[in-house]
């Protein structure tokens, strides 16, 4: 397992386009007319959504507290530093979990049995793999330290017990939240649109040209700050 997840940390940035793009495959749904009543795509909607934005406002809250800096040196596992503060004393990979809930709230928001069934196993699996050769290289270079800390902290399981004591010496760092996280927030987004405006015509009832229309406004708007964060960004206009 550990050469697997090794394996696949080197790719794992092109394993979240493969996701993304496997949502529009077509496929046998989840939520019916027949299983859920005439309004059944209400339920993929509002479950999915929910599911997702939890995912992406604990990868949130985990970056603007205690960011931690575990992303590869030359295409292998690296880290700087044991942290074990903010979300990291609830959870040893809290940003894990929250892309998890993301993919699978944007798996439940397309209503696709494929991806669900086929998809998000296969990416668990992955997944397991990538944090199990971390593992390794952390217990390999902090030794009783990280075996302390993983006695302490589960591995997936968020606990929520001491949470607001945890978080209320450190302060939420805003900046830092949309300097490092505003691509995979835009691409987030952006697939959100996409699977709303073209999964769901009941939406815009069955007009095209709203669907047009609302498809360019939000596009387009994503772009516009999505551009002006980039720019600020590369000025140093806005820093940490």
């Amino acid at each position: 397992m550990i050469a697997i997840g090794n394996f696949f940390f080197k790719y794992r940035n092109f394993l979240f386009i493969f996701l993304y793009g496997a949502l529009f495959i077509p496929s046998a749904p989840i939520f019916t007319e027949a299983n859920a009543g005439a309004s059944y795509y209400w339920w993929p909607i509002g479950i999915g959504l929910f599911i997702t934005v939890l995912g992406q406002c604990i990868r949130a809250i985990t970056i603007a507290l205690a960011y931690i800096v575990r992303g590869g040196k030359d295409k292998k596992v690296y880290a700087e530093g044991l942290v074990t503060e903010g979300m990291f004393n609830h959870c040893r990979n809290p940003l894990y979990v929250g892309n998890v809930l993301m993919l699978v709230g944007v798996g439940v928001l397309s209503n696709s049995l494929l991806y669900m069934a086929v998809f998000i196993p296969g990416f668990l699996f992955i997944y397991q793999a990538i944090v199990l050769a971390e593992e390794n290289f952390l217990r390999g270079k902090f030794g009783s330290s990280y075996n302390d800390y993983c006695k302490r902290v589960n591995r997936w399981w968020i606990n929520p017990i001491g949470m607001s004591k945890s978080f209320e010496n450190i302060p939420f760092n805003w900046k830092r939240y949309i300097l490092k996280e505003h691509t995979t927030t835009f691409i987030w987004l952006v697939g959100i649109v996409l699977i709303l405006l073209f999964y769901y015509p009941q939406l815009t009832n069955n007009d095209v040209d709203c669907r047009n229309q609302l498809l360019i406004i939000l596009l387009g708007g994503l772009v516009a700050l999505y551009a002006l964060i980039r720019f600020l960004k590369k000025t140093g206009r806005l820093v940490e």
